[in-house]
Parts: structure tokens; C-alpha cells; sequence
């Protein structure tokens, strides 16, 4: 996404600048909107970045565990009628984690100069998603600031639980290709070298299986420090590309494609979308304005693009059912939902029952995940022992025939 510098006025009528990503200047103005900001001027910039620091490399990332953490301080801070400034004041100085405590500083700072407590957490979008944002800014107009953060507090547990279970059932398929990986490594540096001498020393004919696996360990021993530079630099570039518009959109459309994780992974994103849209529609939040706050929640470009396009046709007039439909994201069950909440005007019961939905599934299919991977898995060791046995028995088989006569 583009990146785009601003000028707005709170309620208050102070001037706020910053910079942030975008798809467009009327993008990012919904945001300004969103956060509550009346957007003065939108210009697209180069984003030219904070600068490489040492410290920056090491920083430690902003977890769901504390935002879960804070959002059920704030509730409970709220609940027992403690005043905001105070109760930031009390997480600031119990805060483990640097980038929060340098958020809950700047936002302390904030709100003592007068700022809302909505307009002074936008002002740290590393730290605060905008579903925060807009939700707090919900609970302020409400009076039910308590309430918005045990809302933010359930969703985001409900988050950290789905992305607990899709890293778990991942852990074994990735542990046993990362094994592989160091067994071939292994194999073609030192364990083939002392085959292929002795192989020499006989001088059999060779199967090309054989010949394949020298040719491969003698590339292996003579050019490793080439090959780590080429494999360290072909990452690098991979990120680079990686975070790119271009390549952000391509590579979270491909894994969604993914044989038999690609489908877990989509109703995953699905679900979140039902929750976030539910808890906007809970929040009074307008339609269009939660469809964009969705795109941002669900976390994957390619599905994002697609959210951006249904809030453009629900713009233009159609409804949320025909838009839903030409997305091609829904199943006919999730659309037959949709169709009943528009109608019913129980589209945040629905949502949430679709979110319900999609969750089941993803919970039985992450079940039975490793059952279903395993035989894959299995094929691949097998076709390394079958080429290993090939290229090293066989030719061990005709020495001993040599050998004999």
C-alpha cells in the first residue's frame, strides 16, 4: 500500500498530523473518519522510514497476549469507575513489554494535553489496530467505555485461541521438514564423501542414481559458502519482495491455494471477518465503515482487496448479499445467512453465527490436520530412503560381486 501524509482536526479542534498506509486518499480519509478525525489534507508520500537502529532490530513485537492483557485491565479500570488518565497512568508503569510502555507514554501525554483517549491510541497504529480505535471511540460517544474494552477483550481471546491452535497443528509438519532438511545436509557433506571414496577405490560402474548423489554431495562440500550466501540473499530479497504491495497480494492469494492448509487458513480469515463485522454491527458502527475496518483485521491482502470491493458496491447501492455473492468468498450456507440478516435486520447475530460456523470447522479440520498430513509426509521420507537405498546398496551389491570373483 501507498503511504500517505495527513492533516486533521479532532473534536476538540486541535490539528493532528501523521503519516499512514493506504489504498487511496479516500481510503485513508474513511480511517481518519473512523478514528474520529475530520481530515483537512491527504497527500500521497514516499515513506521514507524512521531509520535503522540497532535497538530496532531487536525490538520485541507487539503480542495479541497484551493486548488481551490490557484490554482486560482497561475493563476492569473502567468497570470500578477509575478515571482514564489514571488508568493509563497505572498500566504505563506496570508494562513489560517496551513498545507498549512507549505507547502508553505517548498516549498519557496525549491525553493530558486534551485529546480523546480514541484520538490519542491512533496516534500509535504499531500498538492499536483501528478495530481498537474505532471501538473505543464507539465507547466514548456511548458512555460504555467499559463495556467496548470487554468486547476488544473477548474478540481479540477469541483470536489468540485460533491463531494457538493453527501454530500448534503446524508445529509437527514443520519440525519434520526442517529434520529432513538437516538429514540431507548432513548426508551430502559427510556421510556420501566416504561412500564415494571407496567407490573410487574399487572403480565399479556406477548407476546414474548413484552418480546423481556424488555429483550433488560434491557440490555440496566444494561450493557451501556460496550456496549460504545465495540461500541468505535469495531471503533477504524473498522479504523485501515479501512486503511489498506486489508481493503481499500474490503471496497471501497463493497460500490460501495451499493443499489441505490453504482451506484451514481461508476459513480462519473468514471467521475472523464474521466476528470483527459482528462486533462492529454490536458497536453502531456504520456498514461501510466496518467493512473497512474488517479489511484490516483479517489480516491478508488478497482477501482484503475483496472487502475493500464489496464496501465500493454497497457505496454504489447494492446490497450486502449481492456483494457478498460476486466475491466469490462465501459458501451458499454462509450466503443463505447473510441473505436472512439483511432481511431480518439481525445481521450482527448472523455474522456472529457465521463466525460460529467457520470456527467449528476450522476447529475439526485442525484435529484431524496431522492425520491428514502424515501420509505426505511419509511419502516424501520414503522417496529419500528409496533414492538413498538406489544410489548407495546398489552399487555396494556389484563390488561384493566383484569382490566374489
Amino acid at each position: 500500500m501507498a503511504m500517505f501524509r495527513y492533516k486533521s482536526r479532532d473534536k476538540q479542534g486541535q490539528l493532528v498530523e501523521g503519516k499512514m498506509e493506504g489504498n487511496s486518499i479516500e481510503h485513508v480519509a474513511d480511517i481518519l473518519l473512523g478514528r474520529g478525525l475530520s481530515p483537512l489534507d491527504v497527500v500521497e508520500t514516499a515513506d521514507s522510514g524512521e531509520g535503522f537502529s540497532l535497538a530496532k532490530l531487536f525490538e520485541q513485537p507487539m503480542s495479541i497476549d497484551e493486548l488481551v492483557i490490557f484490554s482486560r485491565q482497561m475493563y476492569s479500570l473502567m468497570s470500578a469507575g477509575i478515571p482514564v488518565m489514571r488508568a493509563i497512568s497505572g498500566l504505563r508503569d506496570s508494562a513489560s513489554n517496551p513498545a507498549m510502555k512507549a505507547a502508553l507514554i505517548k498516549t498519557l501525554s496525549d491525553l493530558e494535553s486534551g485529546r480523546t483517549l480514541s484520538t490519542s491510541l491512533a496516534k500509535q497504529p504499531k500498538v492499536f489496530s483501528r478495530i481498537v480505535v474505532s471501538l473505543v471511540h464507539v465507547g466514548e460517544n456511548t458512555g460504555q467505555l467499559d463495556s467496548a474494552f470487554l468486547q476488544l477483550a473477548q474478540y481479540l481471546e477469541k483470536e489468540q485461541e485460533t491463531t494457538k491452535q493453527i501454530k500448534a497443528a503446524m508445529r509437527y509438519p514443520i519440525f519434520v521438514m526442517f529434520a529432513l532438511a538437516g538429514a540431507m545436509v548432513v548426508l551430502n557433506i559427510f556421510v556420501i564423501p566416504v561412500f564415494a571414496k571407496m567407490f573410487d577405490k574399487f572403480g565399479v560402474e556406477l548407476p546414474w542414481t548413484t552418480q546423481v548423489l556424488l555429483a550433488t554431495s560434491s557440490f555440496f562440500v566444494n561450493y557451501w559458502p556460496l550456496m549460504l550466501i545465495a540461500l541468505v540473499g535469495f531471503w533477504a530479497w524473498l522479504m523485501k519482495w515479501l512486503a511489498s504491495e506486489k508481493g503481499e497480494l500474490f503471496w497471501d492469494e497463493k497460500r490460501l491455494k495451499v493443499p489441505v492448509v490453504g482451506s484451514i487458513i481461508e476459513r480462519a480469515l473468514l471467521a475472523r471477518f464474521g466476528r470483527s463485522f459482528a462486533m462492529m454491527m454490536a458497536s453502531g458502527v456504520p456498514l461501510l465503515q466496518g467493512l473497512n475496518l474488517v479489511s484490516d483485521a483479517v489480516d491478508n491482502a488478497f482477501m482484503k482487496k475483496k472487502i475493500i470491493k464489496m464496501g465500493t458496491g454497497i457505496r454504489t447501492g447494492e446490497s450486502l448479499l449481492r456483494v457478498s455473492n460476486a466475491s466469490k468468498m462465501f459458501n451458499p450456507l454462509v450466503l443463505q445467512m447473510i441473505a436472512v440478516g439483511e432481511e431480518t435486520g439481525r445481521l450482527e447475530q448472523l455474522m456472529t453465527s457465521m463466525a460460529e460456523y467457520y470456527e467449528r470447522e476450522v476447529d475439526f479440520d485442525l484435529k484431524s490436520l496431522t492425520a491428514k498430513i502424515e501420509p505426505l509426509l511419509i511419502m516424501i521420507v520414503a522417496g529419500m530412503v528409496l533414492i538413498l537405498a538406489l544410489g548407495i546398496f546398489t552399487p555396494m551389491w556389484d563390488m561384493m560381486s566383484v569382490m566374489k570373483k
